[in-house]
This record gives C-alpha cells, sequence and structure tokens, in this order.
C-alpha cells in the first residue's frame, strides 16, 4: 500500500486574474485545468461521460457554447464562448471543477485554472480555429495518440447538437452559423433547419 501523500500547501500567491468583466458576455476564453500533482488515473470513458454532462449543465446555466475540448491524462483544455450578455465563465469554471473534483479522487484540481481571454485578432475565425487545432493536436504531442480524431477525449459542447464533432469534415460551416444564430439572439437554441446536423 502506498504512503499517503502530503497535503499540499495553500500556495502563497495566485495566477493574476483580469477583472470580472474581461470573463462575461461574449468574452472567448482559452481554459486550461490541471491536476494537482500531474496526478493520473481518472481519465476513462466514464469520467468523458460526467465531464460532457457536467459541461452540458455549465453552458446551459452561463449561456456558453464549447466548440473544442481534449482531456489529458493529468490536465484539460477547453474553450468557452459566451453567447449572452448575461454570461459568466468564472462562474461555469467554479460550477464545473466543483462538480467535477469528486470524480477525480483521489486526485484533486491544482489550486487555480489557467486561462488565456482570446484578443479579438486571436478570434478571428482562422486564428481562433488554428488555436483550436492545437488543443486537439495534445495528446499528438504526448505521444497518445497518431492523429487527433484517434483521441476518445476530445469533443464539443454544443447545446441542442449532440453529434457534432469538431475534427469531422464541415464542423466549422455549422459551428459558426450556431454561434453566429445564438449572439444575434442571445440565447442558446437551434437554428432553422437542423435536422442535418
Amino acid at each position: 500500500m502506498r504512503a499517503p501523500e502530503p497535503p499540499l500547501r495553500r500556495p502563497s500567491s495566485f495566477l493574476p486574474r483580469l477583472p470580472p468583466e474581461w470573463y462575461r458576455g461574449q468574452a472567448v476564453v482559452f481554459w486550461t485545468h490541471t491536476i494537482a500533482r500531474r496526478r493520473k488515473g481518472w481519465l476513462d470513458a466514464t469520467f468523458h461521460t460526467a465531464f460532457r454532462e457536467l459541461m452540458l449543465h455549465a453552458a446551459a446555466r452561463e449561456q456558453l457554447l464549447c466548440p473544442i475540448y481534449t482531456l489529458m491524462p493529468d490536465h484539460l483544455h477547453l474553450i468557452w464562448m459566451g453567447v449572452s450578455a448575461s454570461s459568466e465563465q468564472r462562474p461555469a469554471t467554479s460550477f464545473l471543477r466543483d462538480q467535477l473534483e469528486p470524480r477525480l479522487a483521489p486526485a484533486r484540481w491544482q489550486h487555480q485554472p489557467h486561462d488565456h481571454v482570446l484578443r479579438d485578432d486571436e478570434r478571428k475565425r482562422g486564428a481562433f480555429v488554428s488555436t483550436c487545432h492545437y488543443i486537439a493536436e495534445n495528446p499528438i504531442r504526448a505521444g497518445l495518440a497518431n492523429s487527433t480524431t484517434a483521441w476518445p477525449f476530445t469533443g464539443c459542447i454544443v447545446p441542442g447538437y449532440p453529434v457534432l464533432r469538431p475534427l469531422a469534415d464541415g464542423f466549422w460551416e455549422k459551428f459558426w452559423r450556431i454561434y453566429a444564430a445564438a449572439t444575434a439572439r442571445g440565447y442558446l437554441g437551434k437554428i432553422g433547419n437542423t435536422a442535418s446536423m
């Protein structure tokens, strides 16, 4: 039996955060959530299912879309995009971490996630899609998969569109239509004819 790990020390400082308004409204934020001590062993299909369910709840609560996420053995990456003036990513992040932490046990989150609020030039479609591909390519860089489609823990959360896949042909055209419709009306929901989505 392994000796218990010493308790995590309370960090003496936290990563600097932008003021709360930077995470509200139609903010687009690249989040990285790391497991304390880079502990592994929690990532499996059951965790992935729970993650998707809780991401859907966070998205519905805070009016967010997630065009890409990738779960890695010791951390996860995701991008959230607010679609409403009432969208708030910091409460969504707290909700997600609080709800997922019991499912990580005995692992737990590092004390604070890292975030990068995308600037206007990073939100342009070409630059944005490149950032999403960077997230999807994490398993390749780590030697865990030979292609982005071979990694089972990459996906997206777009409420109302359960079969959208961020690495599938035609995804971005569909996604941008959904995003434009949601931001125009200020809330999530279906657009036009969705039979093919």
